[in-house]
């Protein structure tokens, strides 16, 4: 019966002052919604850039010539990165017993002509393995076989991008387009992947057999990675291991005891990288959107606070008729609690709300977890009652009778 007195006085004390109780709220408002919309913008784009890497293959190993250092989010090559050859791939596939497929590449940005018209565009010499492990698929036409790889065929698949860029209208099924000066067949055209997880267009380019690129267009010998498919997650450090072994084999560098030159990458490895640079992101925009609950928390200190000090005489006259310091703490602690608890019911539907605008109208990956939702209202309430004790307190340690005589 008490608490429910308690509750019906703290209510008609409250609406008492509006505008008072109102910009209470707004700071506890603000502080939850903001914390909600910046978890929810963390967890999109963590979402986001897990997919981009399950988008490039599941279960995935890349082993890179050199070393690979990624800087300003651009992944550059450092080191020797003439070592990597097709034979290196050749033997993963054979004596790694994990591997689903295997897919050397080696690549250049070079210009590309079809009639009067032409572009710069990535050309990409690989091996027919390429769509499976890279998780492309063909959406008109055919693939190059291992037949035409094997025998430097001049046949191209293009990128939608590229389709675009030089056709057109015009199809380029068949149709002959120049690769520096050398002429290819159009056999397929890619289906769309957009940008992958470093920004990199995956459209614009331009898919051709790996001898052809080494022997007739790069006029090399070596290649700069290898994209391997493993069958399971389970076994994807075993694998990494046989590949390490193979390639030191491979390369002489056990009997010289050298340090390797090749970079291994594994898809487990990047997702975990990629989840704990958006974490520490989340994390550190979530605590700058949480010092808005703290001025919403000293905004309820300063209101209870200057509650009391009007009210110094109905303290005084209820403590006179039988009130306990306890019950006087009480009723303002219910005060404190009811503007922490209003504003972060309604800071949850102003965040749950605001995150939704902003996946339609922007377009983002936006996550909303019950975790953040109930975290931001948790701590709404910590801070109601933190704020409040204070002013409690000091209500309670009021004289009656100097209270009663109070203006």
């Amino acid at each position: 019966m008490k608490i429910y007195r308690s509750l019906k006085i703290s209510k008609k004390t409250l609406l008492a002052h509006k505008m008072r109780t109102i910009l209470a709220l707004l700071g506890i408002i603000v502080g939850v919604s903001a914390v909600i919309i910046m978890i929810a913008i963390g967890n999109g784009a963590e979402q986001e850039v897990v997919s981009k890497i399950e988008a490039m293959g599941t279960n995935l190993i890349i082993v890179n010539a050199g070393e690979i250092k990624t800087t300003a989010a651009r992944r550059q090559i450092r080191g020797n990165v003439t070592t990597l050859v097709p034979e290196d791939a050749e033997k993963i596939e054979v004596e790694i017993n994990q591997t689903v497929g295997v897919a050397p590449i080696q690549s250049k940005k070079m210009q590309v002509k079809y009639g009067n018209l032409s572009t710069n565009t990535t050309i990409v010499g690989t091996t027919p393995d390429f769509t499976s492990v890279r998780n492309f698929n063909v959406d008109r036409g055919n693939f190059f076989s291992a037949m035409e790889n094997k025998a430097s065929i001049r046949v191209a698949v293009l990128g939608s991008g590229v389709v675009k860029n030089i056709f057109g209208r015009d199809d380029p099924l068949g149709a002959t387009i120049r690769i520096g000066n050398i002429p290819f067949k159009v056999t397929g055209i890619l289906g769309s992947k957009g940008v992958d997880m470093y920004g990199t267009d995956q459209d614009d380019q331009i898919i051709i057999p790996l001898n052809t690129a080494l022997r007739r267009v790069f006029n090399q010998d070596y290649i700069s990675s290898i994209y391997i498919e493993i069958d399971s997650k389970e076994n994807m450090e075993i694998a990494e291991s046989g590949i390490r072994e193979t390639l030191r084999r491979q390369h002489r560098l056990e009997r010289k005891n050298k340090p390797d030159d090749f970079t291994i990458q594994s898809q487990v490895d990047l997702i975990e990288a990629e989840k704990e640079t958006t974490d520490t992101f989340t994390t550190l925009t979530a605590s700058i959107a949480g010092v808005s609950l703290i001025v919403g928390g000293i905004g309820i200190l300063a209101v209870m606070l200057l509650s009391i000090k009007e009210r110094t005489n109905e303290i005084g006259l209820r403590m006179a008729v039988g009130a306990r310091r306890k019950d006087i703490r009480t009723q303002f602690l219910f005060e404190s609690s009811f503007l922490s608890i209003g504003g972060g019911i309604i800071g949850i539907f102003i965040g749950i709300i605001a995150s939704l605008s902003v996946k339609y109208i922007l377009d983002w990956s936006i996550v909303i977890s019950l975790t953040s939702v109930m975290l931001s209202f948790g701590f709404s309430m910590v801070i109601g009652v933190f704020f409040g004790v204070y002013p409690a307190y000091r209500a309670s340690l009021l004289d009656p009778i100097n209270a009663l005589r109070s203006e």
